[in-house]
């Protein structure tokens, strides 16, 4: 799916302590904007990764006990970690590299039940799909197609299916009682038993 108009600025999560190194990889024509960004773009999508790492483990937990909800929130973790993965190596196919960063866990203390959940991995798609669209034309502009290319296909794409099941799962969820407010309810129960969208890819 290819962005439909080009964007003027960028909230793009520049790697703001990047640095070339010198005589080490062979430059493809990379821009080192572009390198910069894809740099930034690696570390986030490692830190959404940990946190559905956490969302994973909340719902394992005892008193929640909701496995087909957490099997989501792990499938989601990996693919983003795939996706990581997928563009670190890209970098250092393009002559680039990434600055490693120490990313910590986050905590999920204000997450209570499946719809928060549900609602935190939306918001994190569509901002990792703005970032990814950005990228997009970032690329267009620095005349680096092979680029732009690579971000469309691999990573804008299937996140927007990936927002689109998710979307699906929170109507279902609004229809089968789960709401924001206290602890989770009978509807969680429901939405763990009944929805086919958790078994499918995140």
């Amino acid at each position: 799916m290819e962005p439909k108009e080009k964007r003027p600025k960028t909230c793009l999560p520049i790697c703001a302590a990047h640095r070339l190194v010198p005589g080490t990889r062979v430059r493809h024509s990379y821009p080192r904007r572009v390198e910069e960004a894809v740099c930034g773009l690696i570390a986030l999508l490692y830190e959404v990764s940990y946190r559905f790492q956490a969302l994973m483990e909340l719902f394992q937990q005892d008193d929640v006990a909701l496995p087909r909800v957490s099997g989501y929130f792990r499938k989601a973790a990996e693919v983003e970690e795939k996706n990581a993965e997928t563009l670190l190596n890209y970098q250092t196919e393009r002559g680039g590299h990434y600055c490693a960063k120490d990313i910590q866990k986050p905590r999920t203390d204000e997450i209570r039940n499946t719809r928060q959940a549900l609602e935190l991995a939306l918001h994190q798609w569509k901002m990792m799909a703005t970032f990814l669209e950005e990228l997009y034309w970032l690329s267009k502009g620095s005349k680096d197609p092979h680029t732009a290319s690579f971000i469309r296909k691999q990573l804008l794409a299937p996140k927007i299916q990936q927002i689109k099941v998710a979307g699906d799962l929170i109507t279902n969820a609004n229809r089968l009682g789960c709401t924001n407010e206290g602890e989770s309810s009978f509807g969680e129960y429901l939405i763990d038993r009944l929805q086919e969208e958790l078994d499918g890819s995140a």
